[in-house]
């Protein structure tokens, strides 16, 4: 299909959130998801965008995003195609969105909309990176499923040391991004769930900085969820491997550049610093 050109750099976006909610048969769900976020976000001042991708569903999950969209203009539908996969619909999202910030919501309800604004404010005031933690002091989780729950942490132990990272959570979806971060990240590889790690990872070895949160989690209420671990788990250890080979063999080839740093937008600032690979702050 035809995705809306990116907002050029040198252009100030009217938008200052963009969210990209890939959607695949989740007309269960994504009503409530969005009526909750447009209920969140209309109270803040700022613009933003809920980008809705269908990813090839095959229930009314269309439907239900274009009745949302007649009464808020700040929804809009992408329909992913072909080929399909979550990394393939997250990726047409991130080619159409407008905002100086997006963040990557999932369509299941499982985020919340409060967490959502507080990752604006870290990217506005002190870092080009906001990373949720669904495993600290402060967190809030809802019905994890126990097996799922030792893998993740299986998996996140893996990354944390091999990157020598300080965030316990690189494969939560949940994050956001200054718009800066996603062109210097590009071009993207992962076709399927694995670009949950692929982002964050290629923004911390590419030097950006982040800050991470404790934020909610609850399990889904309605469908079932389209992640499936035995299959993904060859191509979430593909593109790990691959960042790291990149972190320790490229001697900083595609890291941002030297004279780039972090500058705060407009509006009141609270003083934090940001974290990034070389230490924990």
């Amino acid at each position: 299909m035809n995705v809306p050109p990116r907002t050029s750099p040198a252009t100030p976006s009217p938008v200052q959130l963009s969210v990209v909610i890939p959607a695949r048969d989740e007309a269960g769900s994504i009503g409530a998801t969005l009526d909750e976020l447009t209920s969140r976000l209309d109270r803040e001042t700022l613009s933003y965008e809920l980008i809705v991708v269908d990813d090839g569903s095959r229930d009314d999950t269309a439907d239900v995003v274009i009745a949302r969209q007649r009464h808020h203009g700040s929804i809009r539908l992408v329909v992913n195609e072909g080929p399909h996969g979550f990394g393939r619909a997250v990726r047409l999202g991130l080619e159409s969105f407008a905002g100086k910030a997006v963040a990557i919501v999932m369509a299941d309800g499982s985020d919340d909309p409060d967490d959502l604004v507080r990752y604006y404010e870290v990217l506005r005031d002190r870092a080009e990176c906001a990373f949720g933690s669904r495993f600290l002091p402060g967190s809030r989780v809802q019905g994890y499923p126990r097996l799922k729950l030792l893998l993740n942490r299986a998996a996140n132990l893996f990354i944390r040391v091999l990157f020598r990272l300080p965030y316990n959570d690189t494969t939560n979806a949940f994050k956001a991004y200054r718009a800066s971060v996603i062109e210097g990240c590009r071009p993207f590889l992962s076709p399927h769930y694995n670009l949950t790690v692929e982002l964050p990872l290629k923004a911390v070895v590419r030097g950006y900085s982040f800050e991470v949160l404790p934020i909610g989690w609850r399990e889904r209420r309605q469908g079932q969820s389209g992640l499936h671990l035995r299959e993904m788990g060859s191509r979430y250890l593909f593109i790990v491997l691959y960042l790291w080979l990149e972190k320790m063999l490229t001697r900083g080839d595609y890291r941002r550049p030297a004279g780039e740093t972090f500058e705060r937008w407009e509006g009141p600032a609270e003083p934090s610093p940001p974290r990034n690979l070389d230490g924990v702050t």
